[in-house]
């Protein structure tokens, strides 16, 4: 079974049409168009929504191939430009590897740390799978994308994980001795809990922004690998997220709380699916700085 179609009902919140009532409403609220907002959040526009990073590094970044069991990923590695550091994954939403988050991925680094944006479609297409001024709501995209979504599944996360956790640890910008960041947004959310689980003498910090299926009734479902884990976890929910399932939540505590697995969770006020991500219709900047935030910090305690 794959990824996608085994946790649909649970991942229901990342792109179904109460989501996009709920989305239609924060519009008429905030006064905006859909056509306003897409203008103002084309192109370079996107990147510099970013707060500056306090006391940032250089970095320097570039496209790399990473050898994986079923052929060669594409991914952009990027790192401050002297020294080695903890590396971190970073795994997009469903829209796939795209500008927005090779921009997360270099703000990371900008903080001290090697970071590996990854394309998760590589078996299909390497780089963007939509053009980068269209996004999951546009008409004809949720088409687009689902067939990439569907090739994935709880193996390829695990096995593609692991080969970019064993490149990663023979890149001179790296520190082996650390323990290994993984972020994952919406879809790949619950990728950290299952390779922290897969790979415990490596993952060290995992991090959920609005992640869909980290608890549900599948006897493989990610809060079940509880006890297998040896890291930190940050689990930021988005409201309307956690008003539609507010079950998952209390699963995951009570999963993490009696493997002794320490982890932060949270349902962020006044937030929407997606809320984390700049090129969202519902970026909600002050509550994503929070949550970016808390990841800084997650990482400073688990990745020393």
């Amino acid at each position: 079974a794959v990824y996608y179609a085994e946790t649909t009902a649970a991942e229901r919140t990342m792109c179904d049409d109460l989501t996009e009532k709920d989305i239609d409403a924060y519009f008429r609220r905030s006064g905006l168009s859909r056509r306003t907002f897409g203008q103002l959040g084309a192109g370079a526009a996107l990147r510099a929504m970013l707060p500056p990073v306090a006391n940032a590094v250089d970095v320097v970044g570039e496209d790399v191939m990473v050898p994986t069991p079923d052929g060669t990923a594409d991914a952009y590695f990027v790192h401050p430009t002297t020294g080695a550091h903890a590396a971190v994954l970073l795994w997009p939403s469903i829209v796939g590897i795209r500008e927005t988050f090779r921009a997360l991925g270099r703000r990371l680094a900008e903080s001290g740390y090697a970071v590996l944006v990854v394309n998760p479609y590589y078996r299909t297409q390497s780089g963007p799978v939509i053009p980068e001024d269209k996004g999951f709501r546009d008409p004809g995209i949720r088409d687009v994308l689902m067939p990439f979504a569907r090739t994935l599944s709880p193996d390829t996360c695990v096995t593609d994980g692991e080969a970019y956790v064993s490149w990663l640890d023979q890149q001179d910008a790296v520190d082996a001795s650390r323990k290994v960041g993984s972020i994952g947004y919406c879809m790949t959310g619950s990728y950290g809990l299952r390779l922290a689980a897969a790979i415990p003498g490596r993952v060290g910090a995992g991090v959920s922004f609005h992640g869909g299926g980290l608890a549900t009734s599948a006897e493989d479902s990610p809060h079940t690998l509880a006890s297998q884990m040896q890291a930190g976890f940050l689990i930021a929910i988005a409201a309307n997220d956690d008003e539609r399932n507010p079950v998952e939540k209390e699963m995951l505590r009570k999963a993490f709380d009696d493997a002794g697995v320490e982890a932060e969770i949270e349902v962020y006020e006044d937030t929407l699916h997606g809320w984390c991500v700049p090129d969202s219709d519902v970026y909600h900047e002050a509550q994503a700085e929070r949550a970016w935030s808390r990841m800084l910090a997650l990482f400073e305690s688990e990745l020393a």
